[in-house]
């Protein structure tokens, strides 16, 4: 009887693909493990079984599978319910969705090798120039890989070289699969069992009594070895005995030393386990039994605490719960940099139990992290991790914590799948039978909609830890003092008082400007004129410590303009102020204070924000000036002031949730200010101080913001009470873009009349030179989500058949946020 597997390949194609396998193979092959196969005319692709089954595919013949790569599943069957999940809600494939659960050296592709034929027969004269030198750089070496070939040539287009050469029969190309993870291995250095008694050391040292080097380092391994029982690193005896490796590799040569290998864990972490004990207030006491009392009926639990009330203590006790019944617990972070502080934090209470795992890790980094989830090791009983860490092979999760809950950040954008780690978090945990827990001090609008319409449960800590009283907010009218010539840079005389007050006292202040750079708009007084990119419809931001004017869009990059571009007049000026602005402004006002930065240029690097944050913490840096980075949940114990430099620019935002996500932003970064002992103080400049959003984050009332957005959501027809679907056309020819964004909302009108919005230009239209036009479905709640998808699905098909439209891209975003 004939057997045949079904293979998600990691490619954007909307179905599963079968190959044929013999008796032998169907006896030990199961879903989850991974093979090669042949896909197209000469390509091998690492595809994941989804199935074993007899079934004979009707409008194909099956291919045989190249290779099989797993002795065990690399992948879970709840994971490929997962992913298959993931795949129908954001309306994506299943190999887009395993492209991004997988780390990428599990993901292994073939390499064409270039190889001279045995026979050939080479006249160096019927040969072109670039032929001769493939030639002559294959007599040398055995095969080239086509990216050699590239550099060889330097040109990026080689294969109508290598089609001349095949067709002159003197090379010929195979595939060739690469396995791209390697294990750490750590070299290690014992003594030869000839030395190890007594008599025979003595007579070893007797014999490099001329040898000082050998000898000290003999000594030193003696030393090592007599403090403790661990093997010793090569590494650490050179280290200690101050000499050099030839020295070593004499020893070893001499029989004297011998050396071997262990494969080691790159994301070991030696966390010593100070805090046994969670301590709870009578506030964090009754918040807790409200999320157990919750979770007895709910899967689902939001817990509304203010900032510094100890959410965080409360995540720890229930982790323990979890760990105590031999369960995994997830715990997912907005934004890499937290992971840096809150590491430590559950060291302290669980040990080597932790693992991290976010995209500042390299790819042999996380390789180790999946395996060890896997493969349920103790490293792994607490996984901390940004939005990817939802995909890991978890096999008994009991629960997952979504710290800062109303993050937009959880949201992926690009590329596909364009999930919600929030959503998804909760999918995946009831896939477990685990419970979730949402927290934040401005949760969600959605989140708070169903905790109040008893979808989710409740839980509230109103009162900061230790009674630390809530920051006093003061509002300045940087309008009037404009008017009244008390503003020095974007400094009111307000804002510079307190903050020579906060240092003269030894405190620490933290600034907020939500935009990075130096300015974002160089413009000439004369005529006008600003740099444009020219790939992006976006004006070129000018950062000073590179002296540049760059787009933050594509990268495009230029030297800074002493003259205008258009009229060469020498008077231009910048308009508009950044972080950049801000560190130099504030280097010039207190010369005597270190000036720390944190933005995405500030920031890159695996531990970019970790030497930031540390430096921060040790008092190092006393004034920090971030973005919106700063305002997540970190911990700043001496930090007494935080001042928000322009209000303005979050308000006025073409978008519905500007609104929530200027309450959210205020609120989370004022929550930095007083976290101990003395009563913090937030400044917040704003040309409009009467807002009703400002003066809600100033009596710290999310209900009031609760309400009115909820209101304005339910008039404008948006989510909750609306689900969204956007579509975004895009394509190099603008008429394309027009013509097709219009055959799709008419397509899309037919059906679902009123609530189709668009087509639109979005407030950036054009993108490393291609045009954007996008459509919005609303979904009423009555509405069937998934027949509404099927229909959305049935028109993209009949689009993607006109030959016509084949240049122009569609992507779907479900629940854009």
């Amino acid at each position: 009887m004939p057997n045949f597997v079904d293979v998600i390949l990691p490619l954007p194609l909307d179905n599963r693909f079968t190959y044929s396998i013999s008796n032998e193979e169907a006896f030990f092959l199961q879903e989850g493990i991974r093979v090669a196969v042949p896909f197209g005319k000469s390509k091998i692709y690492t595809g994941i079984i989804a199935e074993v089954h007899d079934r004979d595919p009707k409008v194909y013949e099956a291919k045989p599978i190249s290779q099989i790569l797993d002795e065990q599943p690399l992948s879970t069957q709840q994971q490929l319910k997962f992913w298959s999940w993931i795949a129908s809600y954001y309306m994506c494939t299943e190999g887009e969705v395993m492209r991004a659960a997988l780390p990428g050296a599990f993901i292994l592709e073939s390499e064409s090798i270039v190889q001279l034929k045995k026979d050939a027969i080479i006249d160096d004269s019927e040969l072109k120039d670039d032929e001769f030198l493939v030639v002559e750089a294959l007599q040398n070496q055995s095969s080239l890989k086509i990216k050699e070939v590239e550099a060889l040539l330097d040109k990026k287009t080689v294969l109508p070289v290598l089609n001349r050469l095949m067709a002159k029969d003197i090379v010929v190309l195979s595939q060739e699969i690469y396995e791209q993870y390697k294990p750490k291995r750590v070299r290690y250095i014992k003594l030869h069992e000839n030395h190890e008694s007594e008599d025979a050391m003595h007579a070893l040292l007797d014999e490099l009594s001329r040898a000082h080097k050998q000898r000290e380092v003999v000594l030193s391994y003696f030393s090592l070895k007599a403090k403790s029982t661990k093997p010793i690193k090569a590494k650490e005896l050179l280290k200690i005995s101050g000499t050099t490796s030839s020295v070593l590799k004499s020893l070893l040569k001499k029989n004297i030393f011998q050396e071997y290998y262990i494969n080691e864990d790159r994301v070991g972490f030696g966390g010593e386990i100070t805090r046994n004990h969670i301590q709870f207030n009578e506030f964090q006491e009754k918040a807790f039994g409200q999320i157990k009392a919750s979770f007895e009926e709910k899967t689902v639990c939001l817990l509304h605490g203010v900032t510094s009330s100890g959410k965080t203590e409360i995540y720890f006790k229930l982790i323990e719960e979890v760990l105590n019944k031999g369960q995994q617990a997830l715990y997912l972070l907005p934004e890499i940099a937290l992971t840096t502080q809150l590491i430590n934090r559950l060291q302290a209470y669980f040990g080597d139990k932790v693992l991290v795992y976010h995209s500042k890790y390299s790819m042999n980094e996380r390789v180790e992290v999946y395996q060890n989830v896997l493969n349920a090791t103790d490293d792994a009983k607490v996984v901390i991790g940004a939005r990817s860490a939802i995909f890991l092979p978890f096999q008994k999760l009991g629960i997952i914590v979504v710290d800062e809950e109303h993050e937009a950040t959880f949201k992926q954008y690009d590329p596909a799948p364009r999930y919600h780690a929030r959503d998804a978090a909760i999918v995946l945990a009831n896939q477990f039978k685990a419970k979730t827990l949402l927290g934040s001090a401005t949760p969600s609008l959605e989140s708070y909609f169903n905790a109040e319409h008893d979808k989710y449960g409740f839980a509230e800590l109103s009162r900061r830890f230790g009674n630390v009283m809530m920051p006093e907010i003061e509002i300045v009218d940087i309008k009037e003092k404009h008017r009244k010539k008390r503003m020095t840079g974007h400094f009111s005389d307000r804002l510079l008082k307190e903050i020579e007050a906060s240092l003269a006292e030894g405190e620490q202040v933290i600034l907020f400007q939500n935009r990075r750079g130096f300015s974002p708009i160089l413009e000439c007084n004369t005529c006008g004129h600003s740099p444009q990119c020219p790939n992006c419809d976006v004006s070129l931001t000018y950062h000073s410590h590179t002296n540049q004017l760059r787009c933050h869009y594509c990268g495009y990059h230029i030297a800074m303009q002493q003259r205008c571009m258009a009229c060469h007049s020498d008077d231009v000026s910048t308009k508009g102020f950044g972080t950049e602005q801000i560190e130099t402004e504030l280097k010039a006002l207190f010369p005597d204070h270190k000036i720390g930065r944190m933005d995405q240029d500030s920031t890159s690097g695996k531990y970019g924000y970790e030497k930031i944050i540390t430096a921060f913490e040790d008092l190092e840096i006393d004034i920090l000036v971030g973005t919106q980075m700063l305002t997540k949940g970190l911990d700043f114990r001496n930090v007494n002031l935080v001042g928000v430099m322009n209000a303005d620019n979050l308000l006025n935002f073409p978008d519905f949730r500007a609104h929530e996500r200027s309450f959210q932003l205020m609120l989370q970064v004022s929550g930095r200010a007083g976290r101990t002992k003395k009563r913090g103080k937030v400044l917040i400049q704003s040309y409009n101080p009467h807002h009703q959003i400002i003066q809600q984050v100033s009596t710290n009332d999310y209900t009031s913001m609760y309400k009115e957005q909820l209101q304005e959501r339910y008039n404008y027809k948006y989510p909750p009470y609306y689900r969204l679907v956007r579509l975004s056309l895009k394509s190099r020819d603008f008429s394309k873009t027009n013509d097709a964004a219009d055959w799709i909302a008419k397509a899309m009108q037919n059906v679902f009349k009123q609530h189709v919005l668009g087509p639109e230009f979005p407030p950036v239209a054009r993108i490393r030179n291609e045009y954007y036009k996008n459509i919005m479905l609303k979904i009423p709640q009555n509405q069937s989500l998934g027949k509404t998808k099927a229909v959305l699905n049935k028109i993209l098909v009949s689009f993607n058949s006109i030959g016509a439209y084949r240049s122009v891209r569609v992507i779907v975003n479900v629940d854009p946020v």
